[in-house]
């Protein structure tokens, strides 16, 4: 559920922020433009414009990528500053004409008219390692797109497949890859793929490692508790303990899941349903960590892969993955919650079953099953 900022204030400042300047509009609180300006996107001018205001002031700005110095600035002059949801802050849009001073002054009635959606504010101190770690995994997806470009060269031109997984640096510089093709150009470009990948498994390595020495966790027991689940490893551990931060700003396990990207919202007209969406509304790295959570929980657990393959045969592969993470992330939210370690019969809902005398497919085995079945569709 969207959430709206409803607070009463005297004055409400709309920023509509670039990197190297922004445009201020300032209404009091019946509505009437008190200051109208375009400055520099600097903390002295932004400082001096709002100071006849700051006493009963509150600020908002879109969520885009040059927000954090004045989160920053603003927590530490004690100004109240809201972030607007991007995709939710489209009604900014909607007019027939559109520059800055139009979108900074609909952000402001937004924020007096109590309409105003509200983005996530990430602490100052966990942010930065919390952007380092989505660093690392563009590196990981980038290394593994060289990788799968390796495949393509080798059906290409018809070629036996690799003897041996291509993800590990010793079995490339083994197979001697490019050898396996006689074109010039193409081992040029099959060298210059594994030339790269060589870099970016260092890059990684040292990433990995920085991260597991430095980074900043606050709550360790859930930090352990998350690895009790298989697969689960301490990089993984750590990027789904900086992309939630605070589990408790999920009321329940639905919003969870719905901010995970893991189900989808059905839109309805007149009792019909019309269709459904959200597919790009909510934390798309948190959507990629419990992915990678799924395909690591297969191999380590045998009832994991005979509950995959019956699912394959229903619903196919990719759907039988998605409901597996969803399944993942209810347990995560749980464990999270309750303060409990992972327990795979519990997970399977075999426990509950030998208690109550239900077979495997009683309701409580389901763990969240409409929520996996939206995650299917």
């Amino acid at each position: 559920m969207m959430r709206f900022y409803d607070g009463q204030h005297g004055f409400y400042a709309g920023i509509d922020l670039h990197a190297r300047k922004l445009h201020l509009c300032i209404l009091d609180s019946t509505g009437k433009i008190v200051k109208d300006v375009s400055i520099a996107a600097a903390p002295e001018t932004f400082l001096t414009a709002i100071a006849p205001y700051r006493h009963d002031l509150v600020v908002g700005c879109e969520c885009m990528f040059a927000w954090y110095w004045l989160a920053d600035l603003c927590s530490a002059e004690k100004v109240p500053l809201v972030v607007g949801h991007a995709y939710y802050m489209r009604l900014i849009h909607g007019a027939k004409a559109k520059n800055d001073k139009i979108d900074a002054n609909k952000i402001a009635r937004l924020l007096r008219g109590g309409n105003f959606p509200l983005s996530y504010v990430y602490p100052k101190g966990m942010r930065e390692t919390r952007d380092l770690l989505r660093r690392r995994t563009w590196l990981v997806r980038h290394r593994s797109g060289l990788l799968t470009h390796l495949q393509v060269l080798n059906a290409q031109y018809n070629l036996p497949p690799f003897p041996k997984k291509l993800a590990n640096a010793g079995n490339r510089l083994e197979m001697d890859v490019p050898a396996r093709f006689t074109d010039p150009s193409v081992q040029k470009s099959a060298t210059c793929d594994l030339a790269v990948d060589d870099g970016l498994d260092e890059q990684i390595a040292a990433l990995e490692l920085y991260l597991t020495r430095t980074a900043k966790v606050d709550d360790v027991q859930t930090d352990h508790r998350l690895r009790t689940i298989p697969g689960v490893g301490p990089v993984l551990a750590l990027i789904l303990l900086y992309e939630v931060h605070d589990i408790k700003r999920f009321a329940n396990e639905g919003q969870f899941l719905s901010y995970a990207r893991l189900v989808r919202c059905t839109h309805e007209s007149d009792g019909k349903v019309v269709g459904c969406g959200g597919r790009k509304i909510g934390n798309a790295h948190l959507r990629w960590a419990f992915g990678e959570a799924a395909c690591l929980f297969l191999r380590g657990s045998e009832r994991a892969k005979k509950w995959k393959q019956k699912q394959e045969k229903k619903r196919g592969e990719g759907k039988a993955l998605g409901i597996l993470a969803a399944r993942l992330a209810r347990a995560v939210y749980h464990l999270w919650r309750k303060a409990e370690a992972f327990d795979e019969e519990r997970f399977w809902g075999e426990r509950h079953a030998a208690s109550t005398g239900k077979g495997k497919t009683g309701s409580s085995s389901l763990l969240g099953a409409q929520e996996a079945s939206h995650a299917a569709r």
